[in-house]
């Protein structure tokens, strides 16, 4: 990073917080700071929610929701209860009042995104929400995490078994993964392998495998990001964490294939500098077999 764009990113950050609002110990005109009311609208309409899942969506610490749920449950706007089946776990809800509150939450919120638009000419209106767009949607790709995962933790099992059912529908004749070369999940543990689970507000919206053979190249399995998490990079990023994996480990070439099915992962090896080679196994699934030399790592 250079100075001057963590200096660009701190300008477009105080211009936002002064220009919505959030300076003000009463956010909108309301009756709350921003913290509260933030957590407010995220808790919508009728729905019950666990109070763990609405802190991992914001990215809050617990210590810190606790407060805020504890400033509106007094308020009479939440009820915070144990979970029916688990007491372990708290869920939330808005009450009548804290739904009527949120109501009047949108519409100041829609008010002030009027207010912002209101002074420009058309062409600017495209250009401001075109660009706030575009902010959103890096913002989101900076939030996501890469954890190193059991291939049986239940996250990593997600991925997978939706990675297949994805698979089943895009492949002719579909998709059985015990047919497949990698029906042990063994070959993705340490220190034959690793898996890698990409999560976004604490879900997890993608994986990729990578097998470590002794005295052969390195090989990577199972890459898929959830429909949810495109257009965020993150399989250029799943990929590209691996390539680097793979060379600390000491390899210095990584392969892969696939189906001709998948045409936008096969422009993604290609331009990450894949090329392609004849076939190195004998995968009932693959049309197309890959490979990357890898520059060496110093230890």
């Amino acid at each position: 990073m250079q100075d001057e764009q963590v200096a660009r990113v701190r300008r477009f950050n105080r211009a936002v917080a002064e220009r919505v609002g959030v300076l003000h110990d009463q956010y909108l005109g309301g009756a709350r700071p921003y913290g509260q009311a933030r957590l407010l609208w995220e808790l919508g309409g009728e729905r019950v929610q666990d109070v763990r899942s609405v802190r991992d969506r914001l990215g809050l610490d617990s210590g810190y929701v606790s407060r805020l749920l504890r400033a509106l449950e007094g308020d009479g706007l939440v009820a915070v209860e144990p979970h029916p089946r688990d007491g372990r776990v708290r869920t939330v809800r808005l009450t009548e009042a804290g739904q009527r509150e949120r109501a009047h939450l949108d519409d100041r919120s829609d008010a002030l995104a009027s207010s912002l638009l209101e002074p420009l000419d058309a062409v600017q209106r495209d250009q401001l929400t075109s660009a706030m767009a575009e902010v959103e949607r890096l913002l989101t790709a900076s939030v996501v995490s890469l954890e190193v995962l059991d291939p049986d933790h239940g996250d990593a099992v997600r991925c997978l078994r939706s990675y297949a059912a994805e698979l089943a529908d895009l492949f002719e004749g579909g998709f059985d993964p015990a047919a497949s070369l990698l029906p042990d999940p063994g070959e993705l543990r340490l220190p034959q392998g690793l898996f890698l689970v990409a999560r976004l507000h604490g879900e997890p919206v993608g994986c990729a495998g990578l097998k470590l053979p002794s005295g052969a190249p390195a090989e990577i399995k199972r890459l898929w990001v959830s429909p949810r998490a495109r257009r965020l990079g993150l399989a250029r990023r799943l990929l590209s964490e691996l390539e680097a994996r793979a060379a600390r480990h000491g390899s210095d070439r990584v392969r892969l294939d696939t189906n001709r099915a998948l045409e936008a992962a096969m422009r993604l090896y290609r331009s990450s500098g894949y090329r392609e080679v004849p076939a190195f196994n004998d995968e009932p699934y693959a049309h197309h077999w890959f490979e990357k030399r890898l520059t060496a790592v110093r230890p």
